[in-house]
């Protein structure tokens, strides 16, 4: 549709103003669309199929969709999933039946698409399926987690950047070169205004046009132009992936012993607005999945410091986490409780019907002892070592070993004992030692 006089003479943000008019102007997406890439070889081929467009805000995502209509020669319907409904969508199908009926097809783009629900995404399927429409969805969020199976199974995913700090600054040059002239940023702050856009083309714009209101001199540094314009919000949801994402980098970050990188996590965190008490917690996690008994001081400086939050509340209480932080990357690391724990609960699963050995049994009715509860039993602390080296596992079941303790940290000293009891068993079971004391004791 043509433009009306007065649309052509309306303002415009530069980010619309300065939209690629050819897929080879779309900077920082290489990966999927230089010609030997798979969006790239589709467009040769001419054999455009559906697909998801995954990626950060500013991206490109809604620009590639629009140049993959105007290469193939579709029709491009746009639609939003915030603003549209199932008529909207009835009415593109409807259209696009008649067009595919004329001998031309259409591309349906859905601008965030994760946002429609199960049977409006179901809706697509036939339509997709019978080649009514091309459909390209673009969302910021983790497709899998998403959108349904069905329609995933029917669409190629494809991951965009965001953008590097070379493409971003490629954009300064595009802006000053429509502008007709440098922008008053020394270089330090031309690096600053590339850190502050996050990767997010379009922000970048939007501080560009507030920056190119200035007069040419003087250069702002990076103190004047953090004055002029706001940082943009870091890209962080709560509910979804980049929660995920994070709190895995930050978990990873301290079983590799990276504190720094766990604090630059954690602090990632905060700044999105994460609740202090879900990391708290997670903390808590950590000390004792990978760290355990190679310092048991772990669990205790986790359940402090989340005490310490509660107690203390925010900014002050996030030091003490911080503290946690530091103790958790530093200490020794052991997953041996945890692969333990996975260990006897599968040989539990497995031998879940076995009775205790009867040696090992209360006693407290007559039958039960006629039956033989508790015959036998060595109350441990009438031994000379204090140790009787009876076996407590099943019978029937052989002896296993779900424990095996690492040599970092105070799990090395529980191998040795570990070690010691294990010989004083092997030494009883070949004297073949009986019972000293026949004590039935809880």
């Amino acid at each position: 549709m043509m433009a009306t006089l007065f649309e052509s003479q309306a303002p415009r943000p530069l980010a619309d103003r300065l939209r690629p008019a050819r897929l080879d102007e779309v900077l920082g997406q290489d990966h999927l669309l230089s010609a030997d890439r798979p969006i790239g070889r589709m467009i040769a081929g001419g054999n455009l199929t559906s697909m998801i467009l995954w990626g950060p805000p500013g991206s490109g995502k809604t620009t590639i969709a629009r140049l993959l209509a105007e290469h193939t020669d579709f029709q491009f319907e746009p639609l939003s999933a915030v603003f549209s409904g199932v008529a909207d969508l009835r009415k593109v199908f409807d259209a696009a039946r008649k067009r595919r009926e004329a001998g031309r097809g259409t591309l349906l783009f859905i601008d965030e698409i994760h946002r429609f629900n199960r049977a409006q995404q179901d809706g697509f399927l036939p339509y997709v399926e019978n080649g009514t429409v091309v459909l390209i969805g673009a969302t910021t969020e983790n497709p899998s987690f998403e959108l349904n199976a069905p329609l995933l199974s029917r669409c190629q995913v494809f991951v965009l950047n965001r953008l590097d700090d070379r493409a971003l600054e490629g954009l300064l040059q595009k802006a000053e070169r429509d502008a007709g002239r440098s922008l008053p940023l020394d270089d330090d702050a031309r690096a600053t205004i590339r850190a502050m856009a996050d990767g997010d083309g379009r922000f970048l714009f939007n501080m560009v046009e507030a920056v190119l209101e200035l007069p040419p001199e003087p250069r702002l540094d990076s103190a004047g132009l953090t004055a002029i314009v706001q940082r943009r919000m870091p890209l962080y949801d709560k509910s979804r992936d980049g929660h995920y994402n994070l709190i895995s980098a930050l978990h990873k970050s301290l079983r590799g012993s990276d504190t720094d990188a766990a604090l630059y996590w954690f602090a990632r965190m905060l700044d999105g607005g994460e609740d202090p008490r879900y990391v708290a917690r997670r903390l808590v996690r950590f000390a004792v999945e990978d760290i355990g008994l190679a310092d048991p001081q772990a669990l205790v400086q986790a359940l402090a410091a989340w005490e310490a939050y509660e107690r203390l509340g925010s900014p002050e209480g996030e030091l003490a986490l911080v503290q946690c932080v530091i103790y958790l990357g530093s200490a020794p690391k052991s997953n041996a409780a945890y692969v333990a724990e996975a260990a006897a609960r599968k040989a539990a699963r497995e031998t879940g019907s076995l009775m205790p050995p009867k040696h090992i049994l209360n006693a407290p009715t007559g039958m039960m002892r006629e039956m033989g509860y508790g015959h036998g039993y060595t109350y441990d602390h009438d031994t000379a070592e204090g140790f009787s080296g009876q076996n407590y596992f099943p019978e029937g079941m052989d002896r296993h070993r779900f424990y095996r303790p690492g040599e970092r940290g105070f799990e090395a000293e529980i191998a040795k004992r570990l070690a010691y009891w294990q010989r004083l068993r092997e030494a009883k079971a070949n004297s073949g030692e009986h019972t000293m004391s026949h004590k039935k004791r809880l």
